[in-house]
């Protein structure tokens, strides 16, 4: 366990702007920062970034917290975890509190995996450095034959794994490494004969893979061999911290470029990115031999929406390759194209020419994906109807997925122009193939849209009598507890003044102070652990310093647990009525002040919450009380009498009160 210390510096030291930088492109407005968010689809950014609060926050999907939330969302691991790759990031040494044997047990087994994986790259990089067979076999493959220098191939992490069968594994063991891990993150596998380990990479070159932060999450193994029957690449099999259709090689090394230039190159193996950055063009990834997934295309969307694919000059492999690019258009990106001469590929490309060459060949011939597309397959169809009519349809497929409309009737103009087809007629079949998308869209959401009502009638309540008043029972316990709590975070520290109708006299609340003196009269409590640990923290914070000090929120905001801070900046971030519009007091039309409107918002949201709180306590005696009856449990039954009298007494008063109120 992490100690209450180290999490402080941990926080104090975390800048959310640098963080989130590290996986979305944020721009600045005023003193915020926005970007699409990186948790769903969208192409109207509602992702924003507040440095002076230390917070996230996407309007669209709801999404919120703190730095160390957003590395716990963004990477999909655990508090713990999170907090040491911050700290990691920022020189804070971890000091952690000795653990029960339970705890040490239940210690998660990704946080291993992470280590033996780190510790296997240093070790494939140190025996190719350190042993002749290493330096004779990929030392010499990698500086020799493939160009690259000490500096590349230590900042790439390259290596070797021993041409011994178990070397590895052997050694691995030797260094504490549990058989468990060794086997779940794939780098050992066991023989059926006898059981033991033997090592998958053995006598290959290996290609470490870093996922977006930094951390090495699967390897590539290539043989030197020129036995066709070995297998070229080995990889590392999915597992608990690698999914391949989620990682993209080099981008760790690549996101810093593709922010500044706002463009990511993408190709297709270890080599091309390698040999791009050691020519100096350092926003190039690659999707490693696999099809493009829709998980890599949205994570280098983060980066920009500017991608640009480089092809040798092999037809065959660029018609193939053209499949998977309509995903990226329907993802919103735009999609550029660049074919090397036959005679390269983008690895001996890099090799060949300079980086000023490079990049002046890259900005020549880079082409529009659907021009390049129309020309290509109308090449082919070579006059021939049928194939010209395929063509088209398939160039329609594309158009259909382009959602910004200006672009789309633009690139229908130019494609009815390469194609020869009429415009008019190409854009409505592009219509009606968008109607289809569309129609299927359409009721997914309506299912959507249903689930949601019937999920809501589930949480409501109809409007219900008490006592001959009316009070509005709408709002599930959760949602009133969440308004106190808003209530205490937001305006706790303001003041606001109530007619008495008793004496005729002004009294003088504290937010707070009403708050808690109306909930502990009763009795009462909150249900949700949520918002009853925001209750009572606040509380602690407010004995501590006093009415009418704002209790400042870094406490809710860093919680050590995660929806803590979630739902206080979700509460900080809410629309409400109490912000004044200094535009309606300039026109001289009177606004109530946060105090005015306090004065009505509190008492009725208190009076509210002790009605639904009061009413489930009730129904909860009741239930009690038949149950004590049949066990003619009479000392049972005569407490449980004496509680109802009491909360019906309440009651009978909120009844009084809410006539007042509502």
């Amino acid at each position: 366990m992490i100690d209450r210390d180290t999490i402080d510096r941990i926080y104090a030291a975390a800048d959310i702007v640098d963080i989130v930088g590290d996986y979305v492109t944020l721009k600045r407005k005023g003193v915020n920062y926005e970007a699409c968010c990186p948790f769903h689809q969208e192409k109207t950014p509602s992702f924003k970034v507040s440095p002076a609060r230390g917070i996230y926050k996407c309007f669209g999907c709801g999404k919120s917290g703190n730095a160390v939330n957003f590395v716990m969302e963004s990477e999909n691991i655990s508090y713990p975890e999170a907090l040491r790759l911050v700290a990691k990031r920022y020189g804070i040494e971890v000091k952690e509190e000795a653990q029960s044997e339970e705890q040490i047990e239940r210690n998660n087994n990704r946080e291993s995996m992470f280590a033996l994986n780190q510790w296997a790259a240093e070790y494939f990089q140190r025996y190719m450095f350190s042993e002749d067979e290493g330096r004779s076999i990929a030392l010499s493959y990698f500086s020799s034959v493939r160009g690259f220098s000490d500096a590349t191939i230590r900042k790439f992490g390259l290596g070797f794994c021993p041409t011994s069968g178990s070397r590895f594994s052997d050694d691995a063991r030797s260094a504490g490494y549990k058989e468990e891990f060794l086997l779940s993150t794939g780098l050992s596998i066991k023989r059926e004969s006898d059981g033991k380990l033997r090592d998958r990479f053995y006598d290959r070159v290996i290609f470490p893979v870093h996922n977006v932060s930094g951390r090495v999450v699967p390897f590539g193994g290539r043989t030197l061999r020129t036995d066709k029957k070995v297998a070229k690449y080995q990889n590392s099999p999915e597992s608990d911290v690698y999914s391949k259709s989620k990682e993209l090689y080099g981008l760790y090394f690549a996101k810093r470029a593709i922010q500044q230039q706002d463009l990511v190159i993408m190709v297709e193996g270890y080599a091309d990115v390698i040999s791009m950055h050691q020519a100096g063009v350092e926003n190039v990834v690659a999707s490693s031999g696999t099809s493009l997934t829709e998980e890599q295309i949205r994570l280098v969307g983060r980066f920009s929406r500017n991608i640009t694919l480089m092809f040798d000059g092999d037809a065959a492999g660029v018609k193939a390759a053209l499949r998977g690019v309509d995903m990226i258009l329907k993802e919103g990106l735009n999609v550029r194209i660049v074919l090397l001469p036959e005679e390269h590929d983008p690895d001996t490309f890099a090799r060949t020419y300079s980086h000023d060459e490079l990049c002046a060949y890259i900005k020549d011939n880079s082409q529009d994906f659907l021009a390049f597309k129309a020309r290509l397959l109308l090449g082919e169809a070579n006059n021939d109807p049928i194939r010209r009519t395929e063509a088209i349809r398939d160039v329609v497929e594309s158009l259909s997925l382009i959602s910004d409309n200006i672009k789309r009737a633009e690139y229908i103009r130019y494609c009815s122009e390469v194609m020869s087809v009429n415009e008019q007629i190409l854009a409505v079949d592009v219509a009606r193939k968008r109607d289809d998308i569309r129609g299927n869209r359409e009721a997914q959401e309506f299912l959507r849209r249903q689930q949601s009502r019937e999920q809501s009638s589930l949480n409501s309540s109809p409007r219900v009598q008490v006592d001959g008043t009316t009070i509005t029972g709408g709002s599930t316990i959760e949602t009133l507890e969440r308004d106190l709590a808003k209530y205490l975070i937001k305006y706790g520290h303001l003041y606001f003044d109530v007619l008495d109708e008793d004496s005729h006299k002004e009294l003088h609340y504290n937010v707070a102070s009403y708050i808690f003196h109306e909930i502990d009269s009763d009795d009462l409590s909150f249900y949700s652990p949520v918002y009853r640990t925001i209750y009572e923290l606040y509380r602690s914070e407010w004995q501590r310093l006093g009415d009418g000090v704002e209790v400042p929120t870094h406490s809710f905001v860093n919680n050590s647990d995660p929806e803590v801070c979630r739902v206080t900046v979700d509460l900080l971030t809410s629309d409400d009525n109490y912000v004044i519009s200094r535009i309606w007091e300039q026109k001289e039309v009177h606004v109530e002040s946060d105090e005015e409107q306090l004065a009505e918002a509190v008492p009725k949201a208190v009076t509210i919450f002790k009605w639904r709180t009061i009413d489930m306590r009730i129904e909860e005696l009741r239930k009690q009380l038949v149950e004590a009856s049949s066990r003619e449990d009479e000392d049972s039954v005569s407490q449980i009498v004496l509680q109802l009298s009491k909360y019906q007494h309440v009651r009978k008063t909120i009844a009084t009160i809410s006539g007042r109120l509502l």
